[in-house]
């Protein structure tokens, strides 16, 4: 960062210094504007420049953040590439990575800093089960909807285009049918087997769930290798641009401005340096707004494209992250709930609900073998106050509640109230 008061503050004799009125005009302006900011008076710029060269500075000032080649890593890319990162003084480094697992090691052994990560496998690994128990944090929730599960065109031979299609045949034709998830807690996990079990499919014991990275899902179905597969965009796209799949549903037809991605990291991180974890929410912040900025969206969509971020056509990513939807076999529409990354903070606040929503279908599918204390987890995981000093920071709203309420593609309410019996309360369950 280039700071300015060193400048002004130079040494000079006491003689040209009462001979300049312009300097004692910028310390009494320096005076008020730090004044003004303990009233949340001072625009955004000049605030958040004190706030990074003050006693909060940032106590590292380059961080790498690690992504996986998916299009809702956009926050983390467009922070970095469009100098957000700098206005609250930190580098963001992307980092890409090839898995979800290999994210999960370098978090853990702290060769990344954070990541944009799927928001189970954060809470899968505060909880021992998709790796060593390690605690760990989520400061922001990057994105809702934007993913889907697409199915092979074999399977549209045999009539399968949607859910109920897909039972009829997986009941009238035991075989191994498989299917292709991220993470074993992750979201996509997570999304296929909901939508599975909401037509009356065990995902552990009609068909074969088969864990592969995001970037090579494609290249997996092309060689017959999986009936379908759970995936953030642009894989699903892509699968179509290619024909060799179709979206059967999208994520948001599941659970409607559901939680995805989220920027994760260790809590002995956030403990170690809590002003450098408030800078990267902030400059993430800032990213998502302009994101959000639907007029941006092409230029995301093609930066973002790169060969060193999702490489991928863009084309490919364009259309699906304008809401602009084909599912391969006939159906186009424009999508009201695409991928979001803003709307006016509330995609990126991290709700309470939203975490414990991911153990509850952990303990359902037996990933845990008894309740957690799913608000207490929730708590320690979820950095609210941190979240909230970032928000203020950018004049970003907070809601009102740490909770909210969404009822699922089964017309399942889940408000996060009670838990344990939301967990229990399924037909469909390990």
């Amino acid at each position: 960062m280039n700071h300015e008061a060193p400048i002004l503050e130079g040494k000079t004799s006491a003689t040209s210094e009462s001979q300049s009125p312009r300097r004692d005009f910028l310390k009494q302006t320096l005076g008020l504007s730090a004044a003004a900011g303990l009233m949340g008076l001072v625009p955004p710029g000049v605030r958040s420049a004190a706030w990074a060269a003050g006693s909060d500075a940032p106590e590292k000032t380059e961080v790498k953040i690690g992504f996986i080649p998916l299009t809702d890593c956009a926050s983390v890319v467009i922070a970095a590439e469009k100098g957000f990162d700098k206005k609250y003084g930190i580098k963001i480094t992307p980092s890409k990575e090839a898995s979800w697992a290999g994210v999960r090691d370098k978090l853990v052994n702290g060769e990344l800093d954070a990541s944009h990560v799927l928001y189970g496998l954060i809470y899968g690994l505060q909880l021992g089960v998709s790796g060593p128990q390690k605690d760990m944090a989520v400061l922001m929730s990057i994105n809702h909807n934007g993913q889907a599960i697409t199915l092979n065109n074999q399977l549209k031979a045999k009539g399968v285009t949607d859910g109920p299609g897909l039972a009829r045949l997986v009941k009238a034709e035991p075989k191994e049918w498989t299917f292709a998830q991220t993470f074993p807690t992750g979201t996509h996990a997570m999304w296929l087997y909901y939508w599975m079990a909401t037509y009356g499919i065990d995902p552990f014991k009609d068909v074969k769930v088969i864990t592969v990275p995001p970037p090579q899902m494609v290249a997996n179905m092309r060689v017959d290798k999986m009936d379908g597969y759970c995936v953030g965009e642009p894989w699903n796209a892509r699968a179509i641009h290619d024909r060799i799949g179709f979206t059967a549903v999208t994520s948001q037809d599941i659970w409607q401005d559901h939680p995805e991605k989220v920027l994760g990291t260790t809590l002995a991180f956030v403990q170690k340096y809590p002003n450098t974890a408030r800078a990267m929410i902030a400059a993430l912040l800032d990213a998502s707004k302009y994101i959000d900025t639907m007029a941006n969206r092409s230029e995301v969509a093609r930066i973002i494209s790169g060969k060193a971020y999702v490489n991928t056509e863009f084309d490919v990513i364009e259309d699906r992250m304008l809401g602009q939807y084909d599912n391969g076999i006939g159906r186009k529409w424009q999508d009201a709930h695409y991928m979001k990354f803003y709307s006016d903070g509330a995609v990126n606040f991290p709700y309470l609900s939203d975490g414990m929503w991911f153990l509850t279908q952990h303990k359902r599918w037996g990933l845990l073998k008894e309740h957690p204390d799913y608000l207490s987890v929730a708590k320690k995981v979820n950095q609210i106050a941190l979240y909230k000093e970032a928000a203020t920071l950018t004049k970003t709203p907070v809601p009102k509640s740490e909770m909210r309420s969404h009822k699922l593609i089964d017309g399942v309410v889940w408000d996060g109230k009670n838990p344990k019996a939301y967990a229990d309360g399924f037909k469909v369950k390990a």
